[in-house]
């Protein structure tokens, strides 16, 4: 096959230079601009890196444009369909589906790992009681390398896996104890004979004095969120775990910094903003909403509607929109005075042709900060239940970093504005 490149001319010296063109198995094909400042004395300059390639993955591959998001190949609507959330972790843990040998063992290993350890439990009792969820989140798995540290080689293929299985294992268990820390009731311990699911509503909303039934549709509709937002490529947060895995660090600290990186309100609070805004909406001000969003001079915003990614309509929200009205008619709560605000602005989104020419659909955190909502999640534990869901993304990113040998420490560019080289003055000198 031919070998495609492109040429870079530097006009100041009219010297050119070839740079080969990679491509993948879909998607933008990249230039390796590896050799640009060895060949031309030159950087690239893309500040959020949106056109820059900084990895090859398997993992994940999202076309905006075409609305297509696949999980090592398979298209998001197959595996929320048909997968339960655990075979969906083993496949992009691992890169294919499992058969049920596999995923018996799989299952009985993440029971193993689920619970924590005892002095783990007591460090909740350093924050604040009124302490916010992710910020626990952010310390306890930190701390989690001070306590399973027998397994942190992270050149050992065994020790790699044993703490990526942890770190989904425990995660849930981690979450719902916040949770419960908050709230001021006690934790509660994971059940072996629930589903990952199962176990983790038990674990958020059981108490010793009564039982528990787990509500099938809730599990149906938490199950899909968890697999929806179990990977999302390259994002601010799987980039954050991948930089600093880079430096040799262990999994549980790139993983922590993945969290406090999702804790952004620009990337993980955006179904948390969703029920802000409606919060703060009154049924009958929905048209002067409505006209502001459309008014190009207002800074007013609807959130939850259209994605920086898709360009077309976002596959997640497709499936998630069925899963968030059954759930409201399974709880009878069409009628709340929120959800009634937020079924016309959906009604008025998929009809005005405003909405529809710009492709400003709902989108998936529209849906699930509905159906966390319905769930009785307090808003402080959306975001935390987006990196119960993640963390296999994460780890999964983390993985295929090691298995690669060790990595190139990232170390991006800048371009320097600040002052010229200048000497230094005596502070009796200084005007």
């Amino acid at each position: 096959m031919t070998r495609q490149t492109v040429t870079f001319v530097d006009n100041r010296t009219g010297k050119e230079v070839e740079f080969p063109i990679l491509e993948g198995t879909h998607g933008t094909p990249v230039i390796d601009v590896g050799s640009l400042n060895a060949q031309l004395g030159l950087f690239t300059h893309d500040p959020g890196f949106v056109t820059t390639s900084s990895c090859v993955s398997a993992i994940t591959y999202i076309d905006g444009d075409q609305g297509i998001l696949l999980y090592r190949g398979y298209p998001i609507e197959q595996l929320a369909q048909q997968s339960t959330y655990r075979e969906v972790c083993y496949l992009l843990l691992y890169g294919e589906l499992p058969n049920d040998e596999q995923l018996q063992a799989f299952t009985r290993r993440m029971q193993y790992y689920s619970m924590i350890h005892e002095e783990l439990r007591r460090f909740y009792s350093g924050y604040r009681h009124d302490a916010h969820p992710m910020a626990m989140l952010v310390g306890v798995v930190g701390a989690l390398s001070a306590f399973y540290h027998e397994a942190l080689d992270i050149n050992n293929p065994d020790d790699r896996e044993a703490s990526a299985l942890r770190l989904i294992s425990k995660m849930p268990t981690v979450a719902a104890n916040a949770y419960k820390y908050v709230i001021g009731q006690p934790f509660v311990y994971p059940k072996n004979v629930l589903g990952y699911v199962e176990n983790f509503l038990n674990m958020m909303f059981a108490i010793p004095t009564e039982p528990y039934e787990v509500n099938p549709v809730s599990v149906r509709a938490l199950r899909l969120m968890l697999i929806l937002h179990a990977d999302h490529e390259q994002n601010a947060s799987t980039s954050t775990v991948r930089l600093a895995g880079s430096s040799s660090a262990n999994p549980y600290a790139c993983v922590a910094g993945g969290i406090a990186t999702l804790w952004g309100p620009a990337h993980g609070g955006a179904n948390e903003a969703v029920i802000r805004m409606l919060q703060a909406m009154d049924r009958k001000d929905i048209p002067a909403y409505i006209a502001r969003a459309k008014d190009k001079e207002d800074p007013f915003r609807l959130m939850g509607f259209g994605h920086r990614i898709y360009k077309n309509y976002d596959p997640r929200a497709k499936l998630i929109r069925e899963a968030c009205h059954n759930l409201l008619d399974e709880l009878d709560a069409r009628d709340q005075p929120l959800f009634r605000i937020a079924m016309e602005l959906e009604r008025i989104a998929l009809e005005d042709e405003y909405f529809i020419e710009r492709k400003l659909y709902p989108n998936v955190d529209f849906y699930s900060g509905i159906i966390l909502k319905a769930l009785g999640i307090p808003l402080n534990m959306f975001t935390v239940i987006f990196a119960v869901a993640r963390t296999v993304g994460w780890v999964s990113h983390w993985m295929e970093m090691m298995q690669e040998g060790s990595p190139r420490i990232g170390r991006p560019r800048q371009l320097y504005v600040g002052a010229k080289t200048r000497d230094y003055v005596p502070i009796e000198e200084r005007g």
